[in-house]
């Protein structure tokens, strides 16, 4: 599933978590608007979440996901499946189309309305229409440099940017300490 007209990238380094989204928003061939915030803090601010997909589907999910970790104790790995589960078996829900990142200090995921709930081998994901390049240059420099976890995010963003005619390089950063 891929969303063109956003990119968001997540990275757990050295105790930390970051993860920054771009702020375009396209409808076909058009910008609607540059500045949109896809990033956000969750869950008393212990979670840093990120979408690619429908605005209005993905604060939907927003909403189910911090219902699900408050009913989960702040179990993010089983607030994720009871999410993915929801979404790919409820008539209403199925019908959003967005992906979402969600990490804490411990965990990375991607959650999907296909069900899945994806821990990525290494601790960096992304998703939208830029991900693949935003995430081919974050384990670049991730492998090839002493950057701040941040700074790297941030790069690979702007690369994205650079790349994707979907993706701008106005950027929201959440970041966990």
């Amino acid at each position: 599933m891929e969303f063109r007209g956003t990119t968001v990238l997540a990275i757990k380094k050295g105790g930390r978590t970051v993860i920054v989204g771009d702020g375009q928003v396209t409808q076909g061939n058009t910008v609607m608007k540059s500045t949109a915030r896809k990033v956000r803090k969750l869950g008393d601010n212990k979670v840093v979440a990120g979408f690619a997909g429908s605005v209005a589907d993905a604060f939907t999910l927003f909403e189910k996901f911090e219902a699900y970790y408050k009913k989960n104790s702040a179990n993010l790995p089983k607030a994720a499946v009871e999410l993915a589960k929801e979404w790919r078996t409820d008539k209403m829900l199925r019908r959003l189309e967005a992906l979402l990142i969600v990490a804490d200090k411990e965990n990375l995921l991607v959650i999907s309305g296909n069900g899945e709930v994806i821990q990525p081998d290494e601790d960096v994901t992304a998703i939208g229409s830029g991900g693949s390049y935003a995430l081919a240059s974050a384990r670049a420099l991730l492998r090839n440099t002493s950057m701040d976890v941040k700074d790297i995010a941030v790069e690979s963003l702007k690369i994205a940017s650079e790349i994707c005619i979907y993706t701008n390089d106005h950027l929201s950063i959440e970041e966990l300490e």
